[in-house]
């Protein structure tokens, strides 16, 4: 090595940095800046030296980078970290924060801290005007309301202590992100290597019900005439489905997933009774809520008084939200696969009724069976118009089993789940939160965890805007990460309008067909993947020609380039502002 590029200096940035490697973290999805000198420091240092560090991903947007890294530690289980730049970075990450904290992933993200010195002080004092204006009292604050954890680095003799710290939190039950700043002085500081102590933070392991819990659920469930179990993200630990699945065909339990954020029991299985739980609750004698936020809501549907509702759950009282409450006899704080394992146990102890769970699973197979034929009579073009049901139904003859779909289509998710169904663990993701712009960034995050995937991304028109499009496909075309986005285009914010309508069925906005969300003078949607990342781009408005030009861009991200077909619906009505 030249002489010139010999290192005799050991920084807080270069311990971070390895701390980073310890703890598995693979790739740092980053946006960065003039906080950050130290760090670049340190990455090239290794790079030149030999030494294996986390690989910096470029992220022209903050909030694609939080998503890219939420949809790496949603298909791998593995934590990834996001680095970004003072307050208004951190500003930028916007709602994708609140996805990954409501989703419940771990995610590490770091952001540096306006320098705390003005004349020279100390290396790294403040050398341009942006350290002023980037200097306000509680940077942290920004986050503090959706994170599991926040600290701030103070000298760098500790650092690797804090980043063990940060991921035992991110990690431990249940998972969320964390966050820690850390101001330019303190990354410059010269510090001592410490040795790799990792293993002694291990987070905390996954609980389990109690015994007497076990044993008063399997007893309410034997007595049950009409028993539901709703879920909405047990698939996150993909080996919950199959204890799942021997738990409910052991006594005919019917599922429904509200909002489903993943698989959580195969869609084809006989005992799957879609997705809205509301026909089913009024009847229900014992239900079983296992990881969900919100099984029912209230002012829709109301169980019976003398309904037994069990809770299980990493959180079954939602501590993190200040007004939540479902009525429930009992709330297990505990691990949804340790769970199940125990119940399966406790019924092969158990002499059950089986004349009653064989009639039962009879018949409620033959209303998922109803149920599916309802369903494919609404697959139909129609005239010269493309339907949302259309579109699914022409997108499952371009997919397999083995496809990994990202569901962000908002209004049309209902449609999406009844009609693109998957069965295998792994293959379906949702945000988990409600903020929108999620499913572009968490494309090239669930590609780069598993290069092997292909990877389709729905979104609606609105949420497409929200995913900063640009940024995403120039991301994609740079880490080799192709993917296919199909927009569900109804050139407007019709959640809005439906949500307006709840509220104000007759009201004058009804009358006067004014609702302020309509986008019918659209942009050329696809035509920014293409100029931004080189996609392959169309526009569909005719029905007939729809599932050929999906085969031909199902073909192009085969062949290692993205792909966006914006797919132009029946149009909803909205008045011109």
């Amino acid at each position: 090595m030249d002489e010139a590029l010999k290192f005799d200096s050991y920084t807080t940035a270069d311990a971070l940095m390895e701390a980073l490697q310890e703890v598995g973290i693979s790739y740092l999805f980053c946006n960065l800046g003039s906080d950050h000198p130290s760090l670049i420091e340190a990455l090239a240092k290794a790079k030149e030296e030999g030494k294996e560090l986390p690989k910096a991903i470029i992220c022209p947007h903050e909030s694609v980078a939080l998503s890219a890294a939420q949809g790496y530690a949603m298909l791998s289980s593995q934590p990834q970290g996001v680095i970004i730049h003072t307050d208004v970075g951190t500003q930028n990450l916007g709602g994708a924060v609140h996805n990954a904290f409501r989703a419940r992933v771990p995610v590490f993200i770091f952001a540096g801290e306006t320098p705390f010195t003005m004349d020279g002080e100390l290396p790294g004092s403040r050398n341009s005007h942006v350290n002023y204006l980037q200097n306000i009292y509680d940077q942290r604050g920004i986050l503090r309301s959706y994170v599991k954890w926040e600290s701030d680095i103070r000298t760098g003799k500790n650092v690797k202590q804090l980043i063990y710290r940060a991921m035992q939190m991110a990690q431990s039950d249940p998972p969320g992100p964390v966050y820690l700043t850390g101001a330019r002085e303190v990354l410059e500081e010269k510090v001592k290597k410490v040795p790799d102590t990792w293993g002694q933070w291990s987070p905390i392991e996954q609980s389990s019900l109690s015994k007497s819990g076990v044993n008063e659920i399997v007893s309410a469930l034997s007595e049950a005439r009409n028993p539901l179990l709703i879920t909405s993200y047990l698939g996150r630990i993909t080996k919950a489905v199959p204890e799942l699945i021997e738990f409910c065909e052991k006594l005919a339990i019917p599922v429904v997933e509200q909002v489903p954020s993943y698989v959580n029991f195969p869609r084809d299985h006989p005992l799957h009774l879609g997705y809205d739980p509301n026909p089913f609750i009024p009847e229900a004698d014992v239900i079983i809520a296992i990881d969900t936020d919100v099984p029912w809501v209230a002012t829709q549907v109301q169980p019976k008084e003398d309904c037994k509702v069990y809770f299980i759950d990493l959180d079954p009282i939602k501590e993190e939200i200040p007004l939540w409450h479902i009525p429930s006899l009992k709330n297990y704080r505990a691990d949804a696969y340790e769970s199940l394992i125990q119940l399966n146990e406790d019924l092969v102890q158990r002499d059950m009724n089986e004349a009653q769970v064989q009639e039962r699973y009879h018949r409620l197979a033959n209303h998922h069976d109803d149920q599916r034929e309802a369903w494919k009579q609404k697959e139909q073009a129609k005239g010269n118009t493309i339907s949302p049901e259309w579109l699914t139904a022409c997108l499952r003859n371009v997919v397999d089993d083995e496809t990994i779909i990202l569901d962000e289509t908002i209004t049309n998710t209902m449609t999406v789940s009844k009609h693109l169904p998957r069965s295998k663990t792994g293959t379906y993701f949702g945000s988990g939160g409600t903020s929108l712009g999620w499913n572009g960034g968490a494309a090239i995050g669930i590609k780069l965890a598993d290069p092997s995937k292909t990877v389709v991304t729905l979104t609606g028109d609105g949420t497409y805007l929200f995913s900063v499009p640009a940024s995403v496909h120039w991301m994609s075309r740079r880490y080799q990460a192709p993917f296919l986005t199909v927009i569900y285009n109804n050139e407007g914010w019709n959640a809005t309008k439906q949500n307006l309508l709840k509220r104000y069925p007759d009201g004058m906005a009804k009358q006067t067909d004014r609702y302020w969300v309509n986008f019918d003078q659209s942009a050329d949607l696809a035509k920014i993947a293409e100029a931004a990342g080189g996609a392959y781009a169309r526009t569909v408005t005719d029905p007939k020609e729809l599932p050929e030009i999906l085969q031909q861009a199902m073909k192009e991200v085969k062949n290692g380039r993205s792909a966006v077909v914006d797919v132009r619906l029946a149009k909803i009505s909205y008045q011109i502002d």
